[in-house]
């Protein structure tokens, strides 16, 4: 099997949580076969990039952006990359030994598939990620030859990606920021023909600390809505429009996430492109499971 180094790059997004972001690369630079690692700094204020020179020296570059923009980050990760395959952590993030080996080897027998998602175990505790056991649970038909369970969409803290797919499908949308972010492009990617695949037995980690759960669901809320009429058919987008709101409490959280997303009108009118025949069948198998768990995921 080639070296991790000449076959897949670590993309590691952050913004201001330098010890957090140490502790991770410190973690990701002791993984066998010494991938490379790209940082892409979302315009910290904290002195990241310096603080991660002075420790990591040239084993870590540093990418900073100029200003913020979101989950778009990885996008200016991707393009810098040199190896055919990425695999994104974020700063609280990171892989298990041998997870990018066992993905590359499945990205380099299966030419169509785009996305190996990876078993996400969560906190010290390591209790499996709850999305775990709905990707396992994929209504979705396998492709020819597709290996895992198959995926219309993944959870970019924890996924190695084929690097010319994502250039192909024009990587995360800069407007939908953080917060579900990663289910228009898993559409896009499946309307461009590529396969995306969960395998539990690619191990990633996952150490989330505290979040501002209001800000959480409002901008998810609003990235469902946006990401529902950006790609869906008007019927469909309409129907599942309503039954995500009736899940959702009615509160001024939403309610502001619903004012967002209506001021994203002209966003939708410019960059709308329903989904073809095929994959549009997808996303409707996999609806009700969906809806269900956005129901627990916009609740504080």
């Amino acid at each position: 099997m080639a070296s991790p180094a000449d076959q897949v790059t670590l993309v590691v997004l952050t913004r201001d949580r330098v010890e957090v972001l140490l502790d991770t690369l410190a973690r990701l630079v002791a993984l066998p076969g010494s991938p490379p690692i790209l940082v892409v700094d979302d315009a910290s204020q904290d002195g990241s990039a310096r603080r991660v020179a002075e420790r990591f020296g040239d084993r870590v570059v540093v990418i900073p952006l100029p200003r913020s923009v979101g989950g778009a980050g990885r996008n200016v990760g991707v393009r810098a990359a040199r190896t055919p395959y990425v695999a994104f952590s974020d700063d609280d993030s990171w892989w298990a030994p041998g997870a990018l080996e066992r993905a590359v080897a499945v990205l380099q027998a299966e030419p169509r598939l785009a996305v190996v998602q990876g078993h996400i175990l969560v906190g010290p505790g390591e209790r499996d990620d709850p999305i775990c056991s709905e990707m396992a649970a994929s209504p979705l038909p396998s492709g020819r030859g597709q290996p895992g369970h198959p995926l219309l969409s993944f959870v970019a803290c924890a996924v190695v990606c084929r690097r010319s797919a994502l250039l192909a499908a024009g990587g995360f949308l800069a407007a939908l920021r953080m917060g579900g972010e990663e289910e228009l492009l898993g559409q896009d990617l499946a309307a461009g023909g590529w396969h995306m695949s969960y395998l539990p037995d690619v191990v990633a980690h996952h150490h989330p600390g505290p979040r501002d759960g209001r800000k959480r669901r409002r901008d998810g809320i609003r990235n469902a809505l946006w990401t529902t009429w950006l790609r869906r058919p008007v019927g469909p987008a309409a129907r599942r429009t309503l039954r995500l709101l009736r899940r959702c409490p009615p509160d001024a959280t939403t309610a502001r996430a619903v004012g967002e997303a209506l001021l994203g009108a002209p966003l939708i009118v410019r960059r709308r492109r329903p989904l073809p025949p095929d994959v549009e069948r997808l996303a409707a198998l996999l609806e009700v499971q969906q809806l269900n768990s956005e129901a627990r995921r916009y609740v504080d």
